[in-house]
This record gives C-alpha cells, sequence and structure tokens, in this order.
C-alpha cells in the first residue's frame, strides 16, 4: 500500500473512480492519438506471439524436445495472463489507470525479452520458459488494460470496430514474425549453438525497442477512463445491467468460458501449424512450413479489416456468429485433409478466426458500466485457454503421431466457443444489452447526446438519470 501510496500521490498516476470525467465523451478526432499508441501494443503483441508459434518447432529441432514439450512454450507464455488480468495488472488499473498499466507492461516484456539472453546461453528450455512467463505477464498487463481501452476510447457505438482495427495490426504482427523466422530461425547451419544465437539477437532488439515505447507512453497525455464513465454511459443507453451484482453477469462469464476455448484452439492450430504441414504434405520443409504461416497470419490481418468493414454495415454480433461458424467448419475439414487442400483448410480457419478474439472482449463487456474493469480482466484471463489446449493437441499429436488427426483437439473448444456467438444473437438477455449499448449517441454529435458540459454537471453531484433525462427533454 506504501508504493500504490507514493504513486498515486508523487508520480501523476491518480484515477478517482467516483469522478466522471470528460473521457467519457471522446468524439472519433479526440480520441485518435491515444488509440493510435495503444494499437501499437497490438503489433508488439501480434509480434510475440507469431515468434512464440515459431520457437515451438525451432527449440523441437535444435533442443530435441518432444511436441508435448514445446507446448511449454505456450503454457508460460498464456498461463501468465490470468495472474496479471486477475491479479496485479487489474488492480492497478482499478486503482491507478491505463497509463501505470501499459508503462508497466512493457517493463515486464523487455526484462522478459532480455533474459532470453542467458537462456539462450545455457541452452536451457527451462529458461526460455521462464523468460516467456515474464513476457508473458507483460503482455497479459498491457491485454488487461489495451482491450477495454480500446472498448470506452470513443463513441461506444464503434466500439467493436475500434478494438478489431487495432486487432488487424496484432494480425500484421503476427504475420511478420513469422516470416522473419524463416530466414533468421530456420536458416541451414548445423551448429545449434549459433541457431540459439538468432533468437537471443532478435529478443534483444525487442528488449530494447520496448524500453524505449515505455519511455514514449510516460511522457505522453493518456486520457483516463473511470469506473463513473462506464455508468454514465451505460446509463445513457437506459440498459440495467450494471445494477445487477457482479457475480450475476452471465453474459460476462460465458464470455469468459467462450475466450478461453476460443483462445486455446486458436494458440493450438498456430503452435503447430508448421507440425501439421510439414506431416500433412511430405517434402515441405520447416522454413517453407514457416512461410505459410506467414501467409496464414497474413489472412488473419486482412480478415480482421475485412470484419471491421463489415461491422460498419450489419451488427457486429451477426459477423461474429458469421465468422465463427466458418471457423468451426474449416478446422474441423483440416483433421481429415492433407496436402494443398489441408493447408487450405488451415488459411481459411486463419482468416475466419480473425474477429473472433476483439469481438468475445467488445460484446462481453458491453453494458457492465462500473464492472467494467474488473469485468475485462476476467475475459483477458479467459487467454490463459492457451496454455491447456496447445499441450492437449500435442498429447494426441505424438500419441497418434499424427498432426492432422490432433485438430479434432481444437474443432471441439471451438464448438463450446461458437454456444456464446448463437446466445448473444438468440438469446433476449444477451442480445438486447449488446444492441442498446451499441446504439448509444455519445461521443458523436457536438450538441446532441451527452455532452461534455453534461458530463462535468454529472460530476457534480447530479445524478446521471436526470442529467440524461434533461437532454432528452431538449431534444
Amino acid at each position: 500500500m506504501g508504493l500504490l501510496h507514493f504513486l498515486q500521490t508523487r508520480s501523476g498516476f491518480k484515477v478517482d473512480n467516483r469522478k466522471t470525467t470528460s473521457a467519457a465523451t471522446l468524439t472519433l478526432r479526440q480520441s485518435l492519438w491515444p488509440l493510435c499508441l495503444v494499437t501499437i501494443l497490438f503489433f508488439l503483441w501480434g509480434f510475440a506471439y507469431g515468434l512464440l508459434d515459431t520457437l515451438n518447432k525451432h527449440f523441437q529441432i535444435t533442443l530435441g524436445i518432444t511436441r508435448t514439450r514445446s507446448a511449454g512454450l505456450q503454457a508460460a507464455y498464456f498461463g501468465a495472463y490470468p495472474l496479471a488480468s486477475l491479479g496485479y495488472a487489474n488492480y492497478m488499473l482499478r486503482h491507478l489507470g491505463y497509463k501505470s498499466v501499459f508503462i508497466m507492461g512493457l517493463v515486464l516484456y523487455g526484462i522478459g525479452a532480455l533474459c532470453m539472453w542467458p537462456a539462450g546461453l545455457n541452452r536451457s528450455f527451462g529458461g526460455f520458459c521462464a523468460a516467456t512467463l515474464v513476457i508473458g505477464s507483460g503482455l497479459g498487463s498491457l491485454e488487461t488494460a489495451a482491450n477495454p481501452y480500446l472498448a470506452v476510447c470513443g463513441p461506444p457505438k464503434y466500439a467493436e470496430i475500434r478494438i478489431n482495427l487495432a486487432q488487424a495490426f496484432n494480425g500484421i504482427g503476427t504475420c511478420v514474425a513469422p516470416a522473419l523466422a524463416s530466414y533468421v530461425f530456420f536458416t541451414d547451419t548445423s551448429d545449434d549453438v549459433d541457431a540459439l544465437k538468432s533468437v537471443q539477437w532478435v529478443y534483444l532488439a525487442i528488449g530494447i525497442f520496448v524500453f524505449i515505447l515505455a519511455g514514449v507512453f510516460f511522457v505522453s497525455n493518456i486520457p483516463e477512463v473511470t469506473d463513473e464513465d462506464m455508468a454514465f454511459q451505460v446509463a445513457s443507453t437506459h440498459t440495467g445491467e450494471q445494477d445487477k451484482p457482479f457475480w450475476k453477469q452471465y453474459k460476462l462469464f460465458h464470455a469468459t468460458l467462450a475466450q478461453f476455448t476460443y483462445t486455446g484452439a486458436q494458440v493450438a492450430i498456430a503452435g503447430y501449424f508448421i507440425n501439421y504441414v510439414t506431416e500433412t504434405w511430405p517434402g515441405t520443409g520447416d522454413s517453407t512450413a514457416s512461410k505459410y504461416l506467414a501467409g496464414a497470419q497474413g489472412g488473419f490481418a486482412v480478415g480482421r479489416f475485412a470484419g471491421a468493414f463489415l461491422m460498419r454495415y450489419f451488427r457486429a454480433r451477426w459477423v461474429f456468429l458469421v465468422y465463427l461458424s466458418c471457423t468451426v467448419a474449416f478446422i474441423a475439414a483440416s483433421t481429415t485433409q492433407g496436402y494443398q487442400t489441408g493447408l487450405a483448410m488451415l488459411f481459411l480457419t486463419l482468416f475466419f478466426e480473425s474477429v473472433c478474439f476483439p469481438t468475445i472482449v467488445a460484446l462481453g463487456i458491453r453494458g457492465l458500466g462500473r464492472h467494467y474493469k474488473r469485468g475485462s480482466g476476467f475475459i483477458v484471463a479467459g487467454v490463459s485457454g492457451g496454455a491447456v489446449v496447445a499441450p492437449i493437441l500435442g498429447h494426441v499429436a505424438d500419441m497418434r503421431n499424427n498432426t492432422g488427426f490432433a485438430m479434432i483437439v481444437p474443432t471441439m473448444f471451438m464448438i463450446i466457443a461458437w454456444t456464446y456467438a448463437v446466445a448473444v444473437n438468440f438469446v433476449p438477455a444477451y442480445r438486447d444489452t449488446v444492441d442498446k449499448t451499441g446504439e448509444s449517441d455519445v461521443g458523436l454529435q457536438a450538441g446532441g447526446g451527452v455532452s461534455k458540459e453534461d458530463v462535468e454537471v454529472g460530476a457534480m453531484g447530479q445524478s446521471k438519470e436526470a442529467v440524461i433525462h434533461g437532454k432528452e427533454i431538449g431534444m
């Protein structure tokens, strides 16, 4: 508590969640700079995730480990997420605000990247897993703050579009990483020590860049969004979800389950993509398969841009349902296919996976109001599914010596996630809350909706309902 008091009183990291601020009604133009800055974080996360998928196969070769054991990287990386999103990062988010969590996450990410150097010197897979755990802690912290921040920083009506556009740059990062790895990690060398040095140098460069970016965030003006800001936004759409106790937010917990199963399946598919291609298409080398992974991740990024475009004209929940339904169909088909057809099934799977993660976040936190920060931590904790499903797939692949057959594992988990897409479209308690919140005109009009002046009146003590009611009479 002493450190918390110091940060609140002397560093400028201070947030009073009892007050409503002008951040509640930021327009598209006003939110542009902070959103651009946060979008860089999504690229970094995508780049780290893309490297993780290629390291899986790289360590199988250079360290002589099994497919099951190589999944320890995913277990360490995604296992760190709930520690951050439900623990220290969520606590800091509620007491010190978004900016503090952004900086802490970047610092942890940088420390983990630098720890890759001694792990490489000692040829220690356990050391690599420990460094990956620290990286996962940093990225889990960034996810805890970045996803909800994108959803709330700007007009609520376009929350899903904002988060999908930003996540598209995450997809670009996952595309660039395996392309880089195909030239750096999978070079023809008989010396495993030299092969590991390439990993060390890449992460050293990442660590230096991340520390510089942390400094940029420290000096930048990042608008803070308080609990009262979120309560005010929700009140403007007349939804009563925030009046329910936190433990009765059933839509939130269903979204958390969907995130757990979906992310677990996504991570497992990408983590064993190279194994799948080299096994089902004999004669394909690891470097070539890594290039195919880069191409599939490129399709993943394109899918997010396409999804964001479609959400401009169709409800996000419908786009989500169509995309996830196609994902289930194509990953199921991949279990019985091979050669070019099997590869095509995985390409289509990654394309349609694209909007699922960010849309689950955006729809899951709709209408939570003052429960927003706490609820977003639960959904981000669902990312820990990546620590569970990938080892299961690896174990099945080792038992059957067939990665293609093992794709049945992510198929089953995708079906569980699909139940949320169905519920948010056809269960009234889910659908109505999502639709009402999406119809808000907050931040869209200079003279209509809820203005900055209205917010300031609310902050001085007038009830949010009274402010909004008065605005409606004026209209």
